[in-house]
């Protein structure tokens, strides 16, 4: 039998799955990321920075966010609702006459005080002016608001190595997006 003779509206019970772009979305199902934020530092820095404090949300060149932004003390960011999301860390520096190294740190905290070590990368440039950038990120499953945080941090950078920020365009910068219900 041909399937456009199968009677689908008889043989079923509740809502019909579309894989078209259709509407018929079933109880539970989840449509789609509801939250991304992007945030930057605002200038350069050349000592270690935990957490790095000099952040500012993306506002230039058609920024898009979408639903509640992170909030954010002293370093620490807050996310404005349980879900699972996904931390992503960018990191662009400059070795200025030498070799440069670097490790860059995403931290979280599931009690609100006790930081962890979530994702961390040792970074490097290998000869002086030489301009890189580098990313780490980790899947951080937010069950409480109040208890669960991130930090980000950029540690042991060697001498003349700095981490280059602007408020103008993103250099280095840290992007959260809520992936899905916890």
């Amino acid at each position: 039998m041909a399937l456009s003779k199968i009677d689908v509206a008889n043989m079923l019970t509740g809502v019909t799955p579309v894989a078209n772009g259709g509407t018929a979305l079933s109880s539970g199902f989840s449509n789609g990321i509801t939250m991304c934020n992007q945030w930057r530092i605002t200038g350069d820095f050349a000592d270690d920075a935990d957490p790095i404090t000099n952040w500012e949300l993306a506002d230039t060149d058609g920024y898009g966010g979408l639903g509640s932004n992170m909030t954010l003390s002293s370093g620490v960011f807050t996310f404005p609702s349980t879900g699972i999301y996904h931390l992503q860390f960018y990191v662009t520096g400059i070795a200025d006459n030498i070799d440069g190294l670097a490790n860059i740190i995403i931290s979280t905290t599931t009690d609100g005080t006790n930081f962890g070590t979530a994702s961390s990368k040792r970074i490097g440039w290998s000869r002086a002016s030489d301009a890189n950038s580098f990313a780490s990120s980790f899947i951080f499953d937010v069950t409480n608001t109040s208890t669960h945080k991130a930090r980000f941090a950029v540690t042991e950078i060697s001498s003349d190595t700095t981490i280059r920020g602007s408020s103008a365009h993103n250099e280095t910068s840290a992007t959260f997006i809520r992936l899905g219900d916890t």
